[in-house]
């Protein structure tokens, strides 16, 4: 027999601009001891500061359950990042620029480290085990506070050296003025408060808000909701055409909005679109564990069988077998 990756444990940490979370994925594939904790903020040395803590993490996992030591790690961020070279190459939030990720999170850790980006990891879990999985083409958008996306084209995700998907800055028309302006400053849950505001003068707490006085018949507050709604439209029909996207999934914190959202969305994009296909577009299922559950199958893909101590012939090695979550799925990783 063999030990097979899919009966080994692994570490799995998920970095974001607020809070940084952990946990240790055991041979069962349960998240064992999640931690969620404040991301550290260390402007002088920022990569080397949250690597301390994951570090520090990691050895409380190790003490608390000993009985599944872990075998790799995963650690994802935001920015643009060059998973193959393992550098961060910029983070505006968290303030790195070329950092060596993988190098100094393998020294810190003595393990084999898998090192990519939050929103693709994520995406990753979520194209693969969620209501895209039947489709090869697809683009996931996580739209919160800003826009962030992931593409998959033939089945496999496009990174172009980590510049690929920042859907949340592709130039949609502006529209206050005439002219263009980025996606972000239109059609994310921020910006359709920021925009309400400033058109009204009302402070308002969020995008949820804003949809709620729309509910409420206030005009001003629908048209700055279509507005979001166009705009997404408009780079959803760009991907479409560019490289013919069959499912779009829709995620974030914009998403909490349901149909409300995604009923108006497809009605714009079947407007919008000619003879092209019009691609599904569904709402994001695994929630938000979904990147920790990425780095964790990042991690899967870095073990490799170890032979038992018994004779005889080893069968060939299976897939790496993705994390369980109390809502989330199970199952051979491709």
């Amino acid at each position: 027999m063999v030990l097979g990756a899919a009966e080994a444990a692994v570490l799995a940490f998920d970095v974001g601009g607020t809070d940084l979370k952990a946990g240790l994925v055991d041979a069962d594939g349960r998240v064992l001891g999640m931690r969620r904790v404040p991301t550290p903020l260390d402007p002088a040395r920022p990569g080397e500061a949250i690597l301390d803590r994951v570090a520090e993490l990691a050895r409380e996992l190790a003490e608390e359950f000993p009985q599944a030591p872990a075998r790799a790690a995963g650690v994802i961020v935001p920015g643009i990042v060059d998973s193959a070279a393992g550098i961060g190459i910029y983070s505006a939030n968290l303030g790195w620029r070329d950092f060596p990720f993988t190098a100094e999170a393998e020294r810190r850790l003595g393990l084999p480290v898998a090192f990519n980006h939050d929103v693709r990891s994520a995406s990753a879990v979520e194209h693969r085990y969620g209501g895209s999985r039947e489709f090869d083409d697809v683009v996931v958008m996580v739209v919160g506070t800003g826009i962030a996306a992931a593409v998959f084209s033939g089945g496999e995700a496009v990174t172009a050296g980590g510049f690929a998907g920042e859907l949340g800055h592709a130039l949609v028309p502006d529209p206050d003025r005439p002219g263009s302006t980025i996606l972000e400053a239109v059609g994310s849950a921020g910006a359709i408060a920021k925009r309400y505001t400033a058109h009204s003068g009302t402070p308002v707490a969020g995008a949820r808000e804003v949809l709620e006085r729309a509910r409420g018949g206030e005009a001003l507050a629908a048209r700055i909701w279509a507005d979001a709604i166009d705009a997404l439209a408009f780079s959803i029909c760009q991907c479409v055409s560019i490289m013919g996207t069959e499912a779009i999934v829709i995620g974030g914190g914009l998403a909490e909005a349901g149909e409300e959202l995604l009923a108006p969305l497809r009605a714009r994009v079947d407007q919008m679109l000619d003879f092209q296909r019009r691609p599904v577009i569904i709402r994001a299922q695994l929630g938000q564990d979904a990147g920790l559950l990425g780095a964790a199958m990042n991690a899967r893909t870095l073990l490799a069988p170890v032979p038992a101590l018994t004779p005889g012939p080893a069968p060939a090695p299976e897939h790496a077998q993705a994390p369980q979550h109390a809502s989330g799925p199970t199952g051979a990783a491709r």
